[in-house]
């Protein structure tokens, strides 16, 4: 289209063809849509006419302002939304209070896309970055503990389509996403008695909701007659030879065995340890007596799962010591320190995010598995989908070089020695009267921007200084909003606060 590709820089794509150029375009989506305003939100009685007058445009206005906020959203997943949006909508409505009834019904379809959506672009950046062995992995340890009475022979013929499904979704092919996940859910539905006994229901459904009641039903049971080690992979006197003759099917039966007894594990954990036993039979396969050296793989598995329970036990600690607050401003600092490249608005959705996972998780008796799992996600926004995405060289190296273990890359990250800061404070002491009209939420917000902004700054001041000049920027919103003359007060303070900083 003329004009079109000049005005968001992708002419080069249009110069490339077929397969290339379609991956031209993926690679260049943009993942940072915080130009973006948050999602308008019209009145209640002004949305409840404009659907009933019209239906389709309304919705159509919905699907388009939701998808170009979230550019890697899988569509049967924006198609489902806009179901939900609408049963929403048709339910509030008809309440006396409309503005409470939209208010509490949005914040769990909220958090039900914003789930969905962290999945999705994880998974798809594991494949762009690591290929589809890793997506592969992904999928044998999810399926196999939600599924563990599937046979290997048959779960590894699910996994064809589970792989031609994302590599539709991943590619943004609509039409290949849609058909994917529907071949999906019938291979699953058509033999569900020797997969799952928790989706019979799920496979009454028709075929939309077919697949999102699928993916939130229960683990199936342990099979009874599961015994709890699989003695082939540690005990056998032929693993190397086993392993030499097919590796791939060797790793992937042992990851199915391994996640099938282990539910209680997340998805990154389940691949660390079938990372270390590969690792361990490349050492143990170069030495006289293989069978004394991998015998002792269950002491290695343990330790892995040690170290990282340490760490979600450490994480969940510091939210029952810090709270809510101080935690948020905890990650806040931390993240713009390792990475403050990122834009404002990324850094204060990414602490947002993690304090999330942790108040989501840590009172569970699950706890390590949820933690681990969010925490991941959270992790996988931050590396971002495309392949061609850097940040700084430490971040880079934790993102791309192993994804099992990214997580223990990161803990091991001190701030950023390459960034330099901005010359001048870019107005970050300059207040105006607006932020007396701010309210909670809207005030949250741009004391969370001021900190961020704050580290990006003086990424020198420890988290103590940071932290001491956002209660002393809390103060002066507080004495200036009671003055007299907010404009004034605002202007003779900001001045006296910069000055702090450049002694704290």
């Amino acid at each position: 289209m003329e004009g079109l590709p000049q005005k968001h820089n992708f002419s080069h794509c249009c110069h490339k063809a077929d397969f290339e150029r379609k991956h031209c375009f993926l690679h260049n989506k943009k993942a940072d849509v915080g130009f973006l305003p948050p999602l308008p939100t019209l009145d209640p009685e002004e949305k409840c006419q404009t659907y009933k007058n019209n239906r389709e445009s309304f919705l159509n206005n919905y699907i388009y302002e939701v998808s170009r906020r979230n550019p890697f959203v899988f569509v049967p997943t924006l198609l489902t939304a806009a179901a939900r949006f609408e049963e929403m909508t048709k339910i509030c409505c008809e309440e006396q209070e409309k503005a409470n009834c939209f208010r509490t019904k949005a914040e769990t379809f909220i958090q039900y896309l914003k789930a969905l959506s962290s999945y999705q672009k994880n998974v798809c950046g594991a494949l762009m970055k690591f290929g589809p062995q890793i997506l592969k992995s992904i999928n044998i340890a999810v399926l196999s503990q939600k599924f563990p009475k599937i046979e290997f022979k048959e779960l590894i013929s699910l996994l064809e389509d589970v792989s031609s499904k994302y590599d539709g979704c991943c590619e943004g092919d609509v039409v290949q996403c849609i058909h994917g996940r529907s071949k999906v859910m019938s291979h699953i539905c058509s033999k569900q008695d020797s997969i799952s006994s928790k989706i019979k229901e799920c496979c009454e459904k028709k075929i939309p909701e077919r697949g999102e009641c699928i993916i939130y039903s229960n683990k199936d049971d342990r099979p009874n007659n599961l015994p709890l080690r699989e003695a082939k992979f540690t005990e056998s006197e032929n693993v190397c030879e086993e392993r030499d003759a097919d590796q791939e099917n060797f790793m992937a039966e042992f990851l199915y065995q391994y996640s099938r007894r282990h539910p209680e594990l997340s998805t990154p954990e389940l691949l660390r340890i079938a990372g270390v036993y590969e690792d361990l039979l490349r050492e143990c396969c170069n030495t006289k007596n293989p069978p004394d050296c991998y015998r002792h793989a269950e002491n290695k598995f343990n330790e892995t799962t040690e170290k990282s329970l340490k760490i979600v036990q450490r994480e969940c600690e510091h939210f029952q010591i810090l709270g809510k607050d101080d935690l948020k401003y905890h990650y806040l600092i931390n993240l713009t320190k390792l990475a403050p490249q990122l834009s404002t608005e990324e850094l204060t959705f990414l602490g947002k995010e993690m304090v999330t996972a942790l108040t989501t998780c840590c009172t569970l008796s699950e706890e390590f598995a949820c933690v681990d799992n969010l925490v991941d996600l959270v992790l996988g926004e931050l590396c971002g989908i495309n392949e061609n995405r850097s940040i700084n060289p430490a971040v880079d190296h934790c993102c791309k070089t192993n994804f099992a273990f990214r997580r223990s890359c990161f803990e091991g990250l001190e701030a950023d020695k390459t960034y330099v800061p901005p010359s001048t404070s870019q107005d970050l002491f300059i207040f105006h009267a607006d932020l007396c009209q701010a309210h909670n939420e809207e005030l949250q917000r741009k004391k969370d921007r001021f900190l961020v902004n704050l580290v990006k700054l003086k990424p020198e001041l420890t988290g103590v200084e940071l932290q001491s000049l956002l209660a002393d920027f809390t103060n002066v919103v507080k004495k200036c909003c009671q003055a007299q003359g907010p404009e004034a007060c605002f202007r003779e303070e900001g001045p006296k606060l910069s000055a702090k900083s450049q002694v704290a």
